[in-house]
């Protein structure tokens, strides 16, 4: 073969795959729809690897990607597509950048047998070595079913576009982006596949590259999305203080007496939990548990902004507590109404190793309820109170009311050491971004140890 002959078949194949829907979902990923491939002509069975694996950048970032070609055997996972895909995540942990996986397969070639097997086993091997170290975001835009479902939901995000399907049971049954959000699987829904492109260039644009590294943010041009005031709830409130446009809400359908967002202050990526509601329930402390650990592998401050009385099981609330107190990133806490006990100890307090709390003017602070505040403080002189009432429990009520008016104070607490300042609500954005420079430095260093045994 001529060196001529040699060029157009090169040509030819390379046209050939530019065509084929993985390349093409690439293409609009990366800037410019320009990139790098990886192992490009890696054959599987009777053509070529049913996968396509690229590094190129978004908005000037470095990243790795591959998307399954579903023009080549629909996917299917095989022991060529594995060996591309271990590449990628190799690549990634030596040069410390994210990882896009999308997801469209029918499922894996079962003539391969066992080493079909061994494939699955490797690429969850190495997902599993590259988290904590660099973001994974999982991208699933068609069908994801049975062992690669396990992989796309070991990612740091999930995203689904409405009518892909994500399943361990490879019939697929529940396995809908509606069903995956509400359960928690899957962070965000998108309405086609242009969107949920979209939507991870923006992840990636405001994410760190890796543990190691700040995210690159530019500082022109940056304003608050709005203006703080008292009569804003923790979550309007937290949407206010971030830069206009920056914010991104994860898993918004599940756990809904928690909110958790990326957003940037000032320039600078943040984790925003929100705690809101007179119960927190199960389901709200694991998101916002997993989602402070995610924060805290690659050291995002964590701003709270918290107003809820009580946690609804033990089990979420240790779990929550747990996630606060081994999270070593900055830690700031906004007290918007009420933090009371479990609460406050949990994710505004010492337990929490909050760097800095701040509360509103407004705010109520206390280390029990008010209920049992009052009686343990008050004492006899409540039972006084309450002698020959007529409504002793409307009298009761309205006791506790006026306790907890005088006494459980932002004021209070601030004198005791439990607040670090009291502050307006207008004032929230200006602190916080002060917060948030005053600890970008910030080195914790911790017992060694695996792991604590407590996040179950």
């Amino acid at each position: 073969m001529t060196i001529q002959q040699k060029n157009e078949t090169l040509s030819k194949a390379k046209t050939e795959l530019a065509s084929q829907k993985g390349y093409e979902r690439l293409a609009k990923l990366f800037d410019d729809g320009q990139y790098t491939e990886i192992d490009a002509f890696v054959r599987s069975a009777d053509g070529y690897a049913e996968v396509a694996a690229a590094h190129g950048t978004i908005d000037g970032l470095g990243v790795y990607a591959f998307a399954q070609n579903t023009d080549a055997s629909r996917g299917a996972m095989s022991r060529a597509q594995a060996a591309k895909i271990k590449k990628v995540y190799d690549l990634a942990l030596k040069t410390g950048e994210p990882v896009v996986a999308m997801y469209d397969s029918a499922g894996g070639r079962l003539d391969q047998g066992t080493d079909l097997l061994a494939a699955y086993g490797d690429i969850l091997k190495y997902s599993n070595a590259l988290s904590g170290v660099v973001p994974q975001i999982s991208v699933v835009l068609g069908k994801c079913c049975g062992t690669q479902a396990l992989i796309a939901v070991c990612g740091d995000i999930v995203i689904m576009t409405e009518k892909a399907e994500l399943s361990l049971n490879t019939s697929g049954g529940s396995a809908s982006a509606r069903e995956n959000a509400e359960k928690g699987t899957a962070h965000i829904t998108a309405a086609d596949e242009d969107e949920a492109i979209n939507k991870t260039r923006a992840l990636v644009s405001i994410l760190p590259s890796n543990n190691l590294s700040t995210a690159c943010v530019a500082y022109d041009s940056i304003s608050a999305s709005g203006s703080v005031t008292a009569d804003m709830t923790a979550a309007q409130a937290a949407l206010a203080v971030a830069d206009e446009g920056s914010l991104i809400e994860l898993q918004k359908d599940f756990g809904k007496t928690v909110t958790t967002a990326l957003a940037t202050i000032n320039g600078t990526t943040a984790g925003i939990a929100v705690l809101e509601g007179k119960t927190l329930d199960h389901k709200s402390c694991a998101k916002a548990a997993r989602f402070i650990r995610l924060c805290d592998a690659f050291s995002m401050p964590i701003i709270s902004f918290i107003n809820a009385e009580s946690f609804e099981c033990i089990k979420g609330a240790a779990k929550l507590a747990s996630a606060y107190a081994e999270a070593t990133a900055p830690k700031i806490t906004v007290i918007t109404g009420d933090a009371f006990g479990a609460v406050y100890i949990a994710a505004a307090g010492t337990g929490a190793s909050a760097d800095m709390t701040f509360a509103w003017t407004g705010a109520s602070v206390s280390a029990l309820t008010p209920e049992a505040e009052a009686v343990i403080m008050l004492g006899d002189d409540l039972g006084g109170r309450l002698k020959g009432s007529k409504d002793p429990k409307k009298d009761r009520e309205a006791v506790v009311s006026e306790f907890r008016k005088n006494e459980l104070t932002a004021m209070k607490a601030a004198e005791n050491g439990y607040v670090d300042d009291i502050i307006e609500p207008s004032e929230t954005r200006e602190r916080l971004v002060s917060a948030v420079e005053m600890l970008s430095n910030k080195r914790v260093s911790t017992l060694p140890k695996k792991h604590n045994n407590l996040y179950i």
